[in-house]
């Protein structure tokens, strides 16, 4: 088994007005994007190809919007000091879906 592509923990999941975890993890994994609850349990996952994400102009700059399995999930990942990248958590979501879809650029 490979090395996850992206992974974060402490992601808040919501599906819109509602909220499904406020500490959840996101991962890209062999070719799947996975959000899970902070005890591991899945809400929901998805192959890459069929997943869409992006950041809508609504988002802040730590927020994205993930459509997995026809579902709008909003992700808003920690920002946090001991990781500190050009890219943030949202930037290397977006790269390792876009990877693992097969797409470049």
């Amino acid at each position: 088994m490979r090395e996850a592509e992206f992974s974060e923990t402490g992601v808040r999941i919501d599906r819109w007005a509602r909220s499904v975890t406020r500490a959840g993890q996101v991962t890209v994994k062999d070719g799947r994007v996975s959000l899970l609850t902070s005890y591991g349990r899945e809400i929901d996952s998805a192959p890459a190809g069929t997943v869409s994400a992006g950041r809508p102009w609504f988002a802040g700059q730590d927020a994205t919007v993930a459509r997995v399995n026809g579902r709008r999930y909003r992700l808003t990942m920690p920002r946090r000091a001991d990781k500190p990248d050009e890219a943030g958590a949202v930037g290397r979501f977006l790269e390792a879906v876009r990877r693992a879809r097969g797409v470049t650029g």
